[in-house]
């Protein structure tokens, strides 16, 4: 005969069933209450990047490159040299995630600053890369960009993802056409461009006025 198992037996069973998994990732609103950051906010993570190590240029290029550009973490540790063009000022991107590519123009002090960076770490095909010539790993950008905002003294954790949206928002902020951003940001579905325009607040400027 089967025996039967009580409530308590199988409360503690399902208890210590919980306590071997793996902790689960918090939400990303019980961490910060935005997923984007002020161009006040960018520029302390970049002066922060700058004042940290011996690779404070490479990393505070790296973040404005990934800012200025809306660059995934992929698509800036897969950045090649044969993708930028100085003479003529000019950056191909290539998107992932099925991403639409796009040629984007460099600004004077991003070309200064990656003739710089190629003085700095010459043979290699990539454009960011560690002391042993290889790319830089997703996992030592997400902890760059990390480190950056603790030293910024930020008031919340940040990712490499932000700088991204924060991009986005940036360029609705603006008025840029919704259909441009897309292109921009190399979105395939608009609905993943609308995001930007709907918290952007410029749209309801006045609108408290009796």
């Amino acid at each position: 005969m089967k025996k039967k198992t009580s409530r308590a037996t199988f409360s503690a069973k399902l208890k210590k069933k919980k306590q071997n998994l793996p902790p689960t990732k918090p939400k990303n609103l019980d961490v910060r209450k935005r997923e984007y950051l002020s161009a006040k906010e960018i520029e302390k993570v970049k002066n922060a990047a700058k004042s940290l190590g011996r690779h404070g240029f490479r990393d505070w290029l790296l973040i404005t490159l990934m800012y200025r550009h809306a660059l995934r973490v992929s698509e800036v540790a897969d950045l090649k040299w044969e993708q930028i063009d100085l003479v003529r000022g000019r950056l191909h991107v290539n998107r992932l995630k099925n991403g639409d590519p796009s040629v984007h123009y460099l600004e004077g002090d991003e070309i200064r600053s990656l003739r710089k960076l190629a003085r700095d770490y010459p043979d290699s095909e990539f454009v960011f890369i560690t002391e042993r010539q290889g790319p830089l790993a997703s996992r030592t950008i997400h902890t760059i960009i990390a480190r950056a905002g603790v030293e910024a003294r930020l008031p919340f954790s940040i990712h490499p993802h932000m700088l991204r949206h924060s991009k986005g928002y940036q360029l609705a902020g603006r008025g840029v056409d919704t259909r441009a951003i897309q292109a921009y940001l190399g979105h395939k579905n608009i609905q993943h461009t609308v995001i930007y325009t709907k918290l952007d607040p410029s749209r309801f400027k006045g609108f408290g006025k009796d």
